[in-house]
C-alpha cells in the first residue's frame, strides 16, 4: 500500500492549507524542505507535560508536515524521508527529547517503512522556549525519488 493511501486510511487530512507568511514546504532540486511545523499542544516537557503528551504533540507536527508536503508535491508517494529536526520545549532537567520526537518518527516509519523510505536521520533537541509556548516544533527534508 502506498504512503498516501496509508495516511488517508489513518484519517490524515491532506486538504490544501491557506498560504501563510512563510512557505511551509519548498522544493529545491529533488528535495522538499519544510518550515518548522508546531504542535497545537502547548507547555513545557518535564514540568507541565508528560513524555506521552509530548509524543502526541510530535505526531501532530508530523501530520501537519505531511499535509504541507502533499500540498507542495501533490502526493506522498515516491518520497524518501531524509532528515527530521525536532525541537522540544523542555524543563532544564528534561532529557527525553528523543522519546518525544519518536511521535513524529513513528508515524513516518508507519507510512514510508521503518527499514526503507521512512528510515531517516534525526535530531531531537531541547529548548528553553518555543514560539507561543508550543510543546514541539519539527521540520523535515524529503527526497523525491523519481
Amino acid at each position: 500500500m502506498s504512503a498516501e493511501q496509508k495516511a488517508r486510511d489513518l484519517g490524515i487530512c491532506l486538504d490544501p492549507q491557506p498560504a501563510g507568511y512563510l512557505n511551509m514546504c519548498i522544493q529545491s532540486g529533488s528535495q522538499l524542505l519544510t518550515s518548522g511545523h508546531v504542535s497545537d499542544i502547548k507547555g513545557v516537557l518535564g514540568s507541565e507535560l508528560s513524555v506521552e503528551q509530548g509524543y502526541a504533540a510530535a505526531r501532530e507536527c508530523a501530520v501537519k508536515i505531511l499535509r504541507s508536503v502533499y500540498c507542495a508535491h501533490g502526493s506522498l508517494d515516491d518520497l524518501k524521508v531524509v532528515k527530521v529536526f525536532g525541537c522540544v520545549y523542555s524543563a532544564p532537567d528534561f532529557t527525553d527529547q528523543h522519546l518525544v520526537i519518536n511521535g513524529c518518527s513513528d508515524l513516518l516509519h508507519e507510512l514510508f517503512g521503518r527499514d526503507t523510505d521512512g528510515y531517516h536521520a534525526r535530531s531531537a533537541v531541547g529548548f528553553a522556549a518555543l514560539p507561543t509556548g508550543v510543546a514541539v516544533e519539527i521540520e523535515a527534508i524529503f527526497e523525491i525519488k523519481s
